[in-house]
């Protein structure tokens, strides 16, 4: 067996390892990277079909560890946003330029931000990439952990002084690590796909509430645009084998006829939506990150904009430590991160609860709430500021950044 050591391993080469050890890397840290699949950028299986609705935050992150330059060009910005419920008045608009910045955030497909990462991982000089490769078993050692990986030429093994489980809704190193998780099944599914209005979407993403769960549609280039259509559990096995005319007949009465009739839909992925929130983030010189920490609901676009957060943090903490693995280090960086997490999963959780369940006597109340947030300064203000992903007043050095 194949023996050697790394300062950090992370477990999971998806949207938020792969960012975590790309940003490592850029501080001079060593770092392995274990990926389940093969580094083919032109087909890569662990990014999705999804579109990404990126904040403002997540690309001034993604530019600093310099994988946005290879992500731009495929990027669609977002200068406005509309946010409604349907059969209730009120609705919320937010204005880039009312704002002062360019964009208030960024459209990008999963797949085209997996590619950025994958040619910004070729860049990287200190680190070590295993894929394809699995982690099969870990065991704890004096100085950090054993991890066993196999690899097309045999099984690994692996000594790290800190351990990072970037590996998905359902992690193995959280389970390894007995860390247990909260679950909650929504009893809702998520079909995504490209479509065509027939009016230009003008840079505007829409997101329109309704008891069976949030509809949105978000710009795209050639005028195309991402549907995001949640319908209950028990509609998905008729909804996925509707032909593309019933499909878009439903989401054209789900989303209505604001940008004119909708057409073209493209293929369409099914998503089940559950909320898994592990009951803590750290372990002995192991640390979660991203889905494998924190699951949200889809409604308002949380996920990666959270787990790229995670993903920063910690490697602001790791990159001068002299023991990334320290417990000191661990709980600054649990602590620092629990505002955060816990308040993105509160509003995602209370947006379903509150925004899309049927109840009647709270419809005037969600419409008064909509009206407010679109007329009143300081509301708006703060709600423009969270969209674009910072938290109260954005860091001098943010603002200064702006156009």
């Amino acid at each position: 067996m194949d023996s050697s050591s790394s300062p950090v391993l992370i477990v999971g080469g998806g949207l938020v390892g792969a960012s975590l050890a790309i940003a490592l890397d850029a501080a001079g840290c060593a770092v392995t990277l274990v990926e389940a699949a093969a580094p083919r950028v032109d087909a890569q299986p662990s990014y999705d079909e999804r579109n990404l609705a990126l904040s403002r935050a997540t690309v001034n992150g993604l530019k600093a560890i310099g994988v946005w330059p290879h992500a731009a060009a495929k990027a669609t910005p977002i200068r406005h946003i509309h946010v409604s419920r349907s059969g209730e008045f009120g609705s919320v608009r937010l204005d880039a330029d009312k704002h002062g910045v360019d964009a208030l955030g960024w459209t990008l497909p999963a797949r085209e931000l997996g590619a950025a990462l994958l040619h910004r991982l070729d860049e990287c000089t200190r680190l070590t990439r295993l894929a394809p490769a699995t982690l099969h078993a870990l065991e704890s050692s004096a100085t950090g952990w054993q991890a066993h990986v196999r690899t097309p030429d045999g099984v690994r093994q692996l000594d790290a002084g800190l351990l990072v489980g970037a590996d998905g809704t359902g992690s193995f190193v959280r389970d390894q690590l007995h860390i247990g998780a909260q679950r909650q099944d929504y009893q809702q599914t998520l079909f995504v796909c490209t479509v065509t209005p027939e009016r230009d979407h003008a840079n505007r993403a829409y997101e329109r509430f309704a008891d069976s769960g949030p509809v949105a549609l978000l710009p795209l280039a050639e005028r195309r645009c991402g549907l995001i259509l949640t319908v209950s559990a028990d509609e998905a096995d008729a909804v996925a084998a509707m032909d593309d005319a019933a499909f878009i007949a439903l989401a054209q009465q789900r989303f209505g006829w604001r940008l004119g009739r909708l057409s073209r839909p493209g293929k369409r992925h099914p998503y089940a939506i559950h909320r898994v929130a592990a009951e803590r983030l750290i372990g002995p010189r192991a640390v979660l990150v991203g889905n494998a920490a924190q699951t949200v609901h889809p409604i308002g676009a949380q996920g990666f904009n959270l787990g790229l957060r995670d993903a920063l943090t910690l490697a602001e903490l790791v990159a001068h430590a002299a023991d990334p693995g320290a417990t000191a280090l661990l709980e600054n960086y649990a602590a620092r991160r629990e505002p955060d997490r816990e308040g993105t999963m509160t509003m995602s959780h209370g947006l379903v609860r509150l925004a899309c369940l049927q109840q009647p006597l709270l419809g005037p109340l969600r419409s008064l709430a909509l009206l407010a947030c679109d007329r009143l300064p300081p509301l708006q203000q703060a709600l423009a500021w969270r969209g674009m992903g910072f938290r109260d007043q954005p860091p001098q050095a943010v603002l200064e950044s702006l156009p």
